[in-house]
């Protein structure tokens, strides 16, 4: 049956589509980001593992790093009323330093609960005290009890903590307090790409190839979370069934995080962070992929149905009340366990984790780790220590090196060859799952893809017909070309050109459509014109590739998503009314069309019979530039080219462009 008959009673079906949503301005950190609630358990678990990993993979933890000895060092105790305090530091990874305080109720009854504390961007946190006539000023507005115990909100909440019977390891974020080994202008204040950084070898954070190994400021505090969960519960007096994390501001997004991608938590209280408006302002809070059709008001649904407690502040979280909120008690409801999500209104405050906010999460872990005080639970006043009671670095102690640009790239050179050998070590779906991701869709996910026929025309021995391949599920258009042989022998070939459809002209093409294969050429995004010198980025004028591609995908992986589209459309006929064809193959000898459709047919499997490509040795590790229209985060990561070569697996693939080339034309060998 002719192809005509195929694409024909589609196109007559077709509703005229709006615009490629593509085109549209590109989403940033002050978007709109609601959660939609599912409707069952099955579905939710389904997106929750998908979501999970989509966190893990942005922050360079799919799969997890190789956890080193920690090495802690625990000293200097200091003792308080009813509580004490050690000093803390130990390896997240070789030279690597955590630091902090660990906090102890003064008498340790058997297990007690753990809780973790997480600060945001107050400068040296953990360390500092605040002003006496600031400390008033909060006193008025009831946002603080106590003129001495106000003066730190991070003591404040340990003290009482550890006066309730807990243990709280309360670390210092990058930069801050005694984390001096990457400064404070490279963590928050990251401004321009440095050139001296931008190398293929031993390069530095945020430059194109740490994007392109999924290494990131945020990623590097995540994984200090996780080993900080490690050091916590390898204390012996610490419940690991009463595990907790708050954390405020940046220290929010951190809990939630964390909360997210490890089980062992069970019990979570961000503050003034969840919410459908700005999801994170900093570097250090944003990484590319994280937040790619999803949001920080999902990354709180992933630790459904655990206990979690958030509040609202005269900030971005305003409308938390009615937006979001509301879908978080849905999803826990479907859980039936409505009442275990819990909302502190504080519009009348400012951003902050001030007495009131404090108060209701020592209440909310009070209830849900059973520690018998009366609700609610007040602090009590105590005296602050000075800097020099926490700081965990002395003469007996030397800090080590800071500011070290050299340690910055020891530290990525080590996360990436730990990363390969943690790759060799898990095995092709490891690997298979974090190219998925990086392109961000699965091929079973390409979604419901009709034709609409714009022209057709009779080129004497072949049928040449143009239109436009329309994905209705995520509103993604293809402009598209069909060479259909009238002596059609079942075969096609989907044709990719650097140039799109124009490619189409191409000796190789003509030898395949005498040799009764059909051909169709595509018009990839932002192809058919100009070719692209650079990708669009949105207007921050930080020179950061998360701000853009945390929100967006990549051109690369967009132009993926479209062969993946196309391919799903020649394999998905209605049945009984059109045949399916008999194969179907995909050639790109492009530079740029090559690893486009290597990357699609690693995703598509056996949906693409044959594959003919030709790579031109490209790599991702060496584009120089997050602008390129070639960038892709985390393209280098899960192996580069030669990964996505192996992900093609035994299926039948023609390489040229990586040593030795095949013998056999790519006609020739796609006619076979």
């Amino acid at each position: 049956m002719p192809i005509s008959r195929l694409l024909l009673p589609l196109a007559l079906a077709s509703a005229v589509s709006a615009a490629d949503v593509r085109l549209q301005p590109l989403k940033d950190l002050d978007g709109y980001f609601p959660f939609s609630p599912p409707s069952s358990l099955s579905e939710w678990e389904q997106r929750r593992e998908q979501v999970r990993r989509q966190i893990l993979v942005s922050q360079g933890l799919w799969p997890m790093p190789t956890k080193t000895p920690l090495n802690a060092v625990v000293h200097g105790r200091v003792e308080g009323d009813g509580f004490t305090v050690e000093k803390v530091y130990f390896e997240s990874a070789p030279g690597f330093y955590v630091t902090g305080s660990l906090w102890k109720p003064k008498v340790i009854k058997g297990r007690v609960p753990g809780v973790m504390f997480a600060h945001g961007h107050w400068q040296d946190a953990r360390l500092s005290l605040g002003d006496p006539a600031k400390v008033r000023q909060e006193i008025a507005i009831g946002a603080e009890r106590f003129e001495k115990g106000g003066r730190s909100i991070f003591q404040s909440l340990c003290v009482q903590l550890a006066r309730m019977g807990c243990i709280v390891w309360q670390w210092d974020m990058l930069s801050d307090s005694d984390s001096k080994q990457i400064p404070r202008e490279v963590v928050h204040r990251f401004d321009k790409q440095r050139p001296e950084m931008n190398t293929t070898e031993n390069w530095g954070l945020f430059s194109p190839q740490a994007e392109a190994n999924l290494q990131s400021i945020m990623g590097l505090q995540t994984w200090n979370a996780v080993r900080g969960l490690d050091f916590l519960l390898s204390l012996p007096e610490v419940d690991p069934e009463r595990t907790a994390i708050t954390g405020a501001s940046g220290g929010g997004t951190q809990t939630m995080l964390l909360a997210a991608i490890d089980d062992r938590i069970r019990l979570s209280f961000p503050c003034v962070m969840v919410s459908t408006s700005m999801q994170g302002g900093c570097t250090c809070e944003n990484a590319s992929l994280l937040r790619i059709g999803t949001g920080n008001v999902e990354f709180a649904g992933l630790f459904a149905p655990k206990p979690q407690g958030m509040n609202t502040a005269n900030d971005w979280t305003k409308e938390m009340a009615t937006k979001g909120f509301p879908d978080l008690q849905k999803l826990y409801a479907t859980y039936g366990k409505k009442d275990d999500v819990f909302l502190l209104r504080g519009e009348h405050f400012q951003h902050n984790y001030n007495a009131v906010t404090r108060s209701a999460f020592y209440t909310f872990l009070n209830k849900h780790f059973k520690l018998g005080f009366e609700a609610p639970v007040i602090e009590r006043d105590y005296d602050p220590l000075p800097p020099e009671k926490l700081s965990v670095w002395d003469e007996q102690h030397p800090a080590p090196k800071a500011a070290d640009p050299e340690f910055e790239r020891r530290l990525l050179k080590y996360f990436t060859e730990d990363s390969a050998r943690r790759l060799k070590e898990e095995g092709a779906e490891v690997l298979r799952q974090g190219v998925e991701t990086i392109i961000g869709r699965a091929y079973d996910q390409a979604g419901e893809v009709e034709w609409t026929l714009a022209d057709k025309q009779d080129r004497g021995g072949h049928l040449e017909m143009t239109g436009t391949l329309v994905n209705k599920t995520h509103g993604e258009e293809t402009a598209v070309t069909w060479l259909y042989p009238k002596q059609w022998n079942g075969r096609v070939v989907v044709w990719l050109d650097d140039a799109g459809r124009a490619g189409l002209k191409n000796g190789d093409v003509s030898a395949l459509v005498a040799g009764g294969a059909a051909v169709v050429g595509a018009d990839l995004l932002l192809q058919g014109g100009e070719p692209v010198r650079q990708a669009r980025v949105v207007k921050n004028p930080r020179e950061f590739a998360g701000y853009t591609f945390g929100y967006n995908h990549a051109l690369f992986a967009q132009r993926t998503h479209d062969v993946l589209s196309l391919v799903s459309f020649l394999r998905n006929a209605r049945v009984g009314s059109h045949p399916s064809p008999k194969a179907v193959c995909l050639a790109a000898l492009g530079p740029q069309a090559g690893p486009v459709a290597l990357a699609a047919r690693a995703l598509a499997g056996k949906a693409v019979d044959r594959a003919a490509v030709d790579t031109h040795g490209f790599r991702f590790g060496r584009v120089l530039d997050y602008r390129d229209p070639m960038f892709l985060p985390g393209g280098a990561k899960y192996g580069d080219v030669p990964g996505l070569i192996e992900l093609n697996g035994p299926l039948p693939l023609w390489v040229r462009g990586e040593g030795k080339d095949p013998q056999a034309a790519p006609a020739s060998w796609l006619l076979e």
